[in-house]
């Protein structure tokens, strides 16, 4: 992949980034929107549908040829470059009024995940990484900084980990049981989710992460970011991060592994 075309796609997805953000926090900061439930029992409002519509407008316009997957209106078009959207990532929060929401934009290019942009922009920061180039944090009216995983490389005191929505695995004895052990084998648990918890592993905060009843839409920005800050992205099985993915786990290469063999099948 040239290194180029993704500084380019980067520069793009920012400004898709940016856009939807504008719509976003002015319906945040207002209060301004009605909340229906969709399917699967979540929230959707008037802001995740225009904010996805934005996103898209901006990216359709330097590349018309390009394929959509977003949370709202599902895939549009066919291409080897495939967007994925998830204009409020955290829908529940931003209907609460606090700010544990984001906006992921992610490329794909012949199924491998190559870009990401991770926008917080109610909580203050935003993530980004290109496959081969790094990944970054900028915090509101801050400097960028580069991200780097922690150099943990047991199950120690000293350890932080963070758990997703793990109601999947309750439901699987041996994963739950597995759980339970690295549980007493380190310092601190913690339930950060969403994007928090990614960001806080890329920049090297906590040092795993593990989650279950996800979708690709939720992870795939956070994939590359982790993994050009130097972490392990896979699975629960160690398997790669794919459209049908739904479980996840990720840290430095030596935790991941130790964990994988604790909840691989």
């Amino acid at each position: 992949m040239p290194a180029d075309f993704l500084d380019a796609a980067l520069h793009v997805a920012q400004r898709a980034a940016d856009a939807a953000a504008a719509v976003i926090m002015a319906r945040y900061a207002a209060q301004d929107f009605s909340v229906t439930t969709k399917e699967d029992s979540s929230p959707v409002t008037e802001a995740d549908r225009e904010a996805e519509q934005v996103i898209k407008q901006v990216l359709r316009e330097a590349f018309p040829g390009h394929a959509f997957l977003g949370e709202e209106f599902g895939r549009e078009g066919e291409s080897r470059y495939l967007w994925l959207i998830d204009p409020i990532d955290g829908t529940k929060s931003f209907v609460r009024g606090y700010p544990m929401f984001s906006t992921q934009i992610a490329l794909m290019v012949d199924g491998e995940l190559v870009l990401g942009v991770s926008d917080a922009s109610a909580y203050g920061e935003r993530a980004w990484a290109v496959r081969g180039g790094g990944a970054f944090l900028r915090r509101q009216q801050g400097s960028c900084v580069a991200l780097k995983v922690s150099a943990a490389a047991e199950f120690a005191p000293a350890t932080a980990v963070s758990t997703g929505n793990l109601k999947s695995m309750a439901g699987d004895p041996s994963r739950w049981n597995a759980l339970a052990g690295l549980i007493g084998r380190v310092g601190r648990i913690r339930g950060y989710g969403d994007f928090l918890h990614y960001h806080l592993l890329a920049r090297g905060a906590i040092d795993l992460v593990i989650e279950s009843d996800l979708n690709i839409l939720d992870i795939a920005a956070l994939v590359v970011i982790v993994r050009e800050a130097g972490g392990v992205f896979t699975d629960l099985d160690g398997g790669p991060i794919g459209l049908q993915t739904r479980d996840a786990l990720a840290g430095p290469a030596s935790l991941h592994a130790q964990a994988l063999r604790l909840f691989s099948r």
